[in-house]
């Protein structure tokens, strides 16, 4: 299976990369700061358990925001089943820059991989049926094209992106119809919150 992002995948995630890069690093990584300016490291992504593969594309963006130096080695394909144990990716460069971008690197795969794992347990649910997995719109604000692209890498089914790009008359639109010429509908617009 050759999965890869698109443009679209990688625009966002270089607006969530500013934002991570801001919350998490602020002013500087004052830890980091203190090791030695010429230190060099190198870093693997090793799954801990099995899983679907889901990020390691955005591996190489995600070091070059942090420092252009650190140079990114990938081990496997988007999309494949691994063992736990086994190397993802490598990183070597700056020991500051590659300690600094680490956790951001891992939410980025860990969130992908996930997505993309549970997605694969669907897939194999139904697998023979003639069902297909569909994902839906309901994503986490700013992630929804990461997360499309994670259910892809798992063996889904992208549905639709929005609003714009496919008619789905759903019961609030029918009760909104159907309450046309009255006073204003009362829609259910999902769970209460307790």
């Amino acid at each position: 299976m050759s999965i890869q992002p698109g443009e679209r995948e990688k625009g966002d995630l270089q607006c969530l990369l500013r934002m991570a890069k801001d919350e998490d690093l602020g002013p500087g990584d004052v830890t980091s700061a203190m090791l030695p300016s010429g230190l060099v490291a190198t870093g693997r992504f090793v799954a801990r358990e099995p899983m679907v593969v889901c990020g390691v594309a955005f591996l190489a963006a995600i070091a070059e925001a942090y420092d252009p130096e650190i140079r990114t080695e990938i081990q496997v394909a988007e999309g494949l089943n691994v063992e736990g144990g086994q190397a993802l990716a490598q990183w070597s460069g700056p020991a500051r820059g590659v300690l600094s971008a680490e956790r951001v690197a891992l939410n980025f795969l860990q969130r992908l991989s996930g997505t993309a794992t549970v997605t694969q347990r669907y897939v194999d649910a139904v697998s023979g049926t003639g069902a297909e997995i569909c994902d839906t719109r309901k994503t986490t604000p700013g992630w929804r094209h990461l997360e499309k692209y994670a259910v892809r890498c798992g063996g889904g089914h992208n549905h639709r992106s929005g609003l714009y790009d496919a008619v789905l008359v759903k019961d609030n639109h029918l009760a909104a119809l159907a309450a046309a010429g009255e006073a204003a509908p009362l829609l259910a617009l999902g769970p209460a919150l307790a």
